[in-house]
């Protein structure tokens, strides 16, 4: 599988020329594209569409595209939904070696200078979501003492085994893929069980039960049931 099969790319550039340039070729070369020309817009877009990957100019008519990378980077998943471990990647005409120290300072993963050649601009991407798919895909996810390793299909809760069942492992890894955000009914019941129409179905919230039931044989408390938005995991024990 390309990186382009599953990715969805956020653009925030307010140069129509530019952000189409990139749109097109971009989605020509297989990508989900989304397109933004204001901070508010793309953070509403992180909030809303949580892409794989954001491109942010810094000149943009309501603010510095580095306000957008600090509340990336500040976010809790919670409050603003932002996934604070977005790759960012900075596509700015401020090419000075400054800039591009201060890029990486305030947190963005590449840094991309105008005029920019749009092969090497494609590589970067890719390599940048290689990297970020296979830490998801392949290393061992931890919250708390719940390690949670893909590779070997295995879940321990300090050191001890945890029996669980496909569907309950996916949904574990699923969530601890992303532990610091809420991630909706919606999202659970398409990345898990393959849904297209979701209607009605008591699925997902039978199969966290178990799973909470499962992980909470010392008392930890790591499922937790957003109401009215879906789950997250906390590194337990929690206060009821």
């Amino acid at each position: 599988m390309s990186d382009a099969d599953t990715a969805t790319l956020l653009i925030v550039e307010d140069d129509p020329a530019t952000g189409a340039f990139l749109a097109d070729n971009l989605t020509a070369d297989g990508y989900e594209v989304l397109v933004a020309e204001h901070v508010r817009d793309g953070l509403r877009m992180l909030e809303t569409k949580f892409p794989d990957l954001v491109l942010v100019d810094l000149g943009l008519p309501d603010g510095s595209g580095f306000d957008l990378v600090d509340r990336v980077r500040e976010a809790d998943g919670l409050a603003s939904r932002i996934d604070p471990r977005t790759p960012v990647m900075v596509v700015s005409g401020r090419d000075a070696e400054i800039d591009r120290v201060r890029g990486f300072q305030r947190g963005c993963d590449d840094y991309v200078g105008k005029p920019f050649s749009y092969p090497e601009l494609k590589g970067r991407i890719d390599a940048l979501l290689r990297r970020v798919n296979h830490r998801r895909a392949h290393g061992r996810l931890r919250v708390g003492p719940l390690v949670i390793d893909p590779p070997a299909r295995e879940v321990r809760l300090r050191g001890r085994l945890v029996d669980l069942s496909a569907k309950e492992f996916a949904l574990l890894r699923a969530l601890a893929v992303e532990p610091a955000r809420v991630l909706t009914k919606d999202e659970l019941l398409r990345g898990v069980w393959g849904y297209r129409s979701l209607g009605q179905t008591r699925t997902l919230d039978s199969h966290a039960c178990r799973l909470r039931h499962k992980l909470g044989v010392d008392g930890d408390r790591f499922v937790i049931n957003v109401w009215g938005v879906g789950y997250r995991l906390v590194d337990g024990p929690v206060a009821s």
